[in-house]
């Protein structure tokens, strides 16, 4: 390599933060980089030790809990190659900087394990609002068959067919970089890509609600149809084994994104790097999907 070059590594990272929710994360992460292919990076920023939980025996010691995830997976996953590493660097900044080396970072949150999905902290937030690459955030309690399809024939549960992707396309901004990491999420599972459109048309003065809209309206949502189909003709070349399912829903993306997103094993959104953080929409899904949620910038 020439003096002065610099390349990055391909990993998949995750921040490790002493919490029995990021092991979670860790353990959803190395589930990613044995598909991708790909060594596992674990990182413990910060010179803090974690907050103590409220349940007993949940929280370790910063350096324990690195080397005891490490040694974890490691130990779930032999053929992994994996590296620990930890910083004195804040959180934030040491992940934002980590996530710009690596083709994925991911994180956990502590949160609620019921309907109410997961709550996501400060931390988790401000890394995914400005990240240079794909952040994956992981709920708590994320098991490996959560991913995966209900088998009722015996399968065993590593081996059952794994849940739809499903991405959340704004047909104004298709960004590739979005829409390539939906399809290769999809290909390494071997799942179906369900990509979700929606779009909002304002009725007429006088529309009574529930109403069939006028022609106009109709007329718009078959554009969006065809230009969704026109968008994604060439990833399904690209992609010709994925099976592809396109929806155009009228509405607004935060609320039938969140419905997709309960029979799904990933949810992949956008953010467009040229607006500050995270949109209303995202910031609802990523509270309240009920899988992870990879949130992938893009110009």
């Amino acid at each position: 390599m020439t003096s002065g070059t610099r390349t990055r590594t391909r990993t998949i990272t995750v921040g490790i933060d002493g919490s029995r929710t990021g092991l979670d994360a860790a353990d959803w992460a190395a589930r990613e980089a044995e598909r991708r292919r790909l060594p596992l990076r674990l990182l413990h920023a910060g010179t803090e030790p974690p907050v103590p939980a409220p349940v007993p025996d949940v929280d370790l010691p910063a350096r324990t809990a690195l080397d005891r995830a490490a040694v974890q997976l490691a130990y779930a996953h032999p053929a992994l190659d994996i590296i620990a590493r930890r910083t004195e660097t804040p959180a934030v900044p040491a992940l934002l900087a980590a996530a710009a080396e690596a083709e994925t970072l991911v994180l956990g949150s502590r949160g609620f394990t019921g309907f109410a999905g997961f709550l996501v902290g400060s931390v988790a937030l401000a890394v995914a609002a400005r990240a240079e690459r794909p952040v994956v955030l992981v709920r708590a309690g994320e098991l490996a068959e959560d991913e995966r399809m209900p088998a009722d024939d015996g399968t065993p549960p590593g081996r059952a067919a794994y849940l739809p992707v499903v991405l959340g396309l704004d047909l104004d901004h298709p960004a590739d970089r979005l829409i390539a990491y939906a399809f290769e999420a999809a290909a390494v599972r071997s799942a179906p890509l369900h990509v979700v459109h929606t779009w909002t048309a304002l009725p007429p003065t006088g529309h009574a609600p529930g109403a069939p809209l006028p022609g106009d309206a109709a007329e718009r949502e078959e554009g969006e149809r065809r230009t969704l189909t026109t968008t994604l003709q060439p990833w399904r070349h690209k992609f010709p084994e994925t099976d592809v399912l396109e929806r155009v829903i009228p509405g607004h993306p935060g609320h039938h994104l969140l419905r997709a997103s309960i029979p799904a094993g990933l949810l992949v959104i956008g953010r467009r790097t040229s607006a500050p953080g995270l949109g209303r929409a995202a910031r609802s899904l990523i509270h309240h999907a009920g899988c992870p949620v990879a949130v992938v910038p893009h110009t």
